[in-house]
């Protein structure tokens, strides 16, 4: 019977192009924690495991893989996107499925690295747009400046009570009126918010813009989220690597759940 056992793993471990793997070795090659790991496997991003007959874990090559492919992709697509990548190639590993998630992944990345060059060259012009003498005819009321800018009022109305876009109010309705100077800070606003800044980093940014070099700020501000980009570019190239070594290696049988 154990003799059974023994040739049924070494059956499944010889398709794994690799010798027996601990679950120590699969944390220490992919920078993962031994309970990571075994969270991994639960969660599908690893295929299961093959056993000993007393209940050890024994990994292969394909488990270090998607491990390592699981972590970049992470970093760059997020972590429920990377979940899924991983997961397909071990439910889809001859169809083109993996690379139908890929090149999502890449495309929303593309997208993110056009809507940022749009963002800087409407940044340097709106911040660098000199402002005359304001006159009360001047002033847009919170539709009229949702419609130009395409939103909702009621991102304006929030915009206000962040802090980032906060207009005058009109002395006997109370209503907002947003002066040239703040149409300009809420085009700014709407342009590093489609480039992707959150808000909290938007309400530590909007003050200095208002009381510095707007034009300089805003480029600083704007080459982080390049910055960004790129690492997470560079994220998604390691990780489909690692998924084309995974795909490479025969998923294993598997054995059972983890205690």
């Amino acid at each position: 019977m154990e003799t059974s056992r023994l040739k049924l793993r070494g059956f499944r471990m010889s398709g794994l192009k690799s010798g027996d793997l601990r679950t120590v070795d699969v944390a220490r090659r992919s920078g993962y924690s031994v309970q990571q790991v075994r969270n991994l496997e639960r969660d599908g991003v690893l295929p299961p495991a093959t056993r000993t007959a007393t209940g050890y874990r024994m990994y292969g090559e394909i488990h270090v893989q998607s491990a390592l492919a699981y972590r970049a992709l992470a970093a760059g697509a997020g972590p429920a996107e990377a979940k899924k990548i991983v997961r397909a190639v071990h439910q889809f590993p001859a169809s083109q499925v993996v690379l139908a998630l890929l090149d999502a992944a890449h495309a929303r990345l593309d997208a993110e690295r056009t809507e940022l060059r749009q963002a800087k060259e409407a940044a340097q012009a709106i911040s660098s747009e000199p402002i005359g003498d304001v006159r009360p005819s001047d002033s847009m009321s919170v539709s009229e400046l949702a419609a130009a800018l395409g939103v909702r009022p009621s991102t304006l109305r929030h915009w206000d009570a962040e802090d980032l876009v906060v207009p005058d109010r009109d002395p006997v309705r109370g209503t907002r009126r947003y002066t040239p100077a703040h149409v300009r800070d809420a085009r700014i606003v709407h342009q590093l918010r489609k480039a992707g800044y959150r808000i909290a980093r938007l309400r530590a940014l909007i003050p200095e813009l208002r009381h510095g070099p707007r034009s300089k700020d805003i480029t600083s501000a704007l080459a982080a989220r390049d910055a960004d980009i790129a690492v997470r570019s560079k994220a998604l190239l390691d990780g489909a690597a690692a998924l084309s070594a995974a795909l490479s290696i025969r998923t294993p049988v598997g054995g059972g759940g983890s205690p």
